[in-house]
C-alpha cells in the first residue's frame, strides 16, 4: 500500500480522515501530530487513538524550542501584527507542522502528505505552501476539498459510524487550535459576530472583572530584539513563553476579538487568546522607541506589515521572507535592555525603560537650560523645509481659499 502521512491532532476532521484514507482509498496512514505546546490534554493517549483508529504508526515530535527560536522570534522581531490585532498564533505555526510532516514523509518513504484543513480556510494554504516549497514531488491530499461530508454534524455521523471517538458535541461544536503562542476559537455561536464569547470559553486568560485588584509588575529583559529573562532571571525560551502566559493570563491580558480578512477572499470572525505574547509586542515595541532611530524605525514599521502578510498568507518559505529577517535582523543589533510593566485588570502600561543602546539623550531634550541643542538653529531649518509650500504660496496661492473672508 502507498503511504501518506496525515496531520494528526485526534480532533473531529484528522480522526475521520484516517479512516477515511484507509478504509476508502487503501493507504497505509502514518499519523504525525508536532507537539507546539498545546498541552498535555490534546496529546495524552493520542499515540494509541491514532492507531486504534487505524494508523500503522504515530510520529509524536517535540518542536516547542524550535517554534519558539525559529519562528515565533522571528515574527517578534519584526514586529509583524496582521490587521492590527491578530498575533498570528495559528498563521505561525503551522509551517513549521508542514516542515515536520515532509520530513517524515521523506524518511518513511511515503508518496502523500494529508491534512484536515478545509477549502474556505487560511490553513490549507499554509500547509500546502510549505511541502511544495520543501518536497514539491510529495503529493497533497485535503479531503474537505473533494468528499462528501460537508458539515460538522455530517463529520460527527462518520466517526460515529466507525465507533471513532471525538471531542466536539453538536451542542459546542467550538473548533479551537491551541499552541504555545495562544489558542484560537471559531465556529459555533462565534460564526456570528453579534455575538458575544462565552466566559466559560477561555483557557488562558480570565475576565478583567475577575482579575486582582492589585497591579503586577513584571519586567522583561531583551537581546538584539529577543527575550531573554523575566525580573532578572534568564529564562530559556519554552518556559519563558510559559511564565508570561501564567503572568498575564491572571491579569486579564491577551484576548482579541477579529473579524478579519482571509486570504481566500471572504471575512471570518476569530476570538484570540495570546497572554504572554501580548506582553511580548508591547514590551518589545518600547524597547525599539528607545533604541531605533526615526528612518529606521518607520521604514520598519511599513516592512512589518508585509512580513504579517507573508506569515498570514503561508510563504514562510519564500525568498522574500529570508530577505525581511536578514533586514531585521540588522535593525535589532541595538534592541537590548529591560522594560518593566504594570499589569491591571486587562491594562497594561509601562514603568521604565532601560537599554544601554538608548538614543534618548536627557540634556538634548530636556526643557530646561542645555548646552547642546541652540534652539536658534530651528528657524533655519523650518525655512528650509518649509520652502516648498511657501513657493507654492506665492506662485499659485493653492490654500488663499482656505482664509479668505467668504462673502
Amino acid at each position: 500500500m502507498a503511504k501518506v502521512i496525515l496531520a494528526y491532532s485526534g480532533g473531529l476532521d484528522t480522526s475521520i480522515i484516517l479512516k477515511w484514507l484507509k478504509e476508502e482509498h487503501g493507504y497505509e496512514v502514518i499519523a504525525y501530530a508536532a507537539d507546539v505546546g498545546q498541552g498535555p490534554d490534546e496529546l495524552v493517549g493520542l499515540e494509541e487513538k491514532a492507531l486504534n483508529t487505524g494508523a500503522s504508526k504515530v510520529y509524536i515530535e517535540d518542536l516547542r524550542q524550535q517554534f519558539m527560536e525559529e519562528f515565533v522570534f522571528p515574527m517578534l522581531k519584526s514586529g509583524a501584527v496582521y490587521e492590527g490585532k491578530y498575533l498570528m498564533g495559528t498563521s505561525i505555526a503551522r509551517p513549521i507542522i508542514a516542515r515536520g510532516m515532509v520530513r517524515a514523509a521523506l524518511n518513511e518513504g511515503a508518496e502523500a502528505v494529508a491534512h484536515g484543513s478545509t477549502g474556505k480556510g487560511n490553513d490549507q494554504v499554509r500547509f500546502e505552501l510549505t511541502t511544495k516549497a520543501l518536497a514539491p514531488e510529495l503529493k497533497i491530499i485535503a479531503p474537505w476539498r473533494t468528499w462528501n461530508i460537508r458539515s460538522r454534524q455530517d463529520a460527527m455521523e462518520y466517526a460515529k459510524r466507525y465507533n471513532i471517538p471525538v471531542p466536539v458535541t453538536a451542542e459546542k461544536p467550538y473548533s479551537m487550535d491551541r499552541n504555545l503562542w495562544h489558542i484560537s476559537y471559531e465556529g459555533g455561536i462565534l460564526e456570528d459576530p453579534a455575538n458575544a464569547p462565552l466566559e466559560d470559553m477561555f483557557l488562558l486568560t480570565c475576565s478583567p472583572e475577575e482579575a486582582p485588584h492589585e497591579a503586577e509588575v513584571v519586567e522583561i529583559t531583551f537581546k538584539k530584539g529577543i527575550p531573554t529573562g523575566i525580573n532578572g532571571v534568564s529564562m530559556e525560551s519554552v518556559p519563558l513563553l510559559e511564565k508570561l502566559n501564567e503572568i498575564a493570563g491572571r491579569n486579564a491580558v491577551g484576548r482579541v476579538d477579529i473579524v478579519e480578512n482571509r486570504l481566500v477572499g471572504m471575512k471570518s470572525r476569530g476570538v484570540y487568546e495570546t497572554p504572554g505574547g501580548t506582553l511580548l509586542y508591547y514590551a518589545h515595541k518600547e524597547l525599539e522607541q528607545l533604541t531605533l532611530d526615526r528612518e529606521t524605525m518607520h521604514f520598519q514599521e511599513m516592512l512589518s506589515v508585509k512580513y504579517a502578510e507573508l506569515v498570514y498568507n503561508g510563504q514562510w518559505y519564500i525568498p522574500l521572507r529570508k530577505a525581511l529577517d536578514a533586514f531585521f535582523d540588522s535593525t535589532q543589533e541595538k534592541v537590548s535592555g529591560e522594560i518593566k510593566l504594570k499589569l491591571y485588570k486587562g491594562n497594561i502600561s509601562v514603568l521604565s525603560r532601560l537599554s544601554p543602546h538608548t538614543l534618548y539623550h536627557p540634556q538634548l531634550a530636556t526643557f530646561e537650560e542645555d548646552e547642546l541643542y541652540d534652539q536658534k538653529d530651528a528657524e533655519g531649518f523650518i525655512n528650509l523645509f518649509g520652502l516648498p509650500l511657501k513657493v507654492e504660496g506665492l506662485l499659485r496661492g493653492t490654500w488663499k481659499n482656505e482664509v479668505s473672508e467668504k462673502k
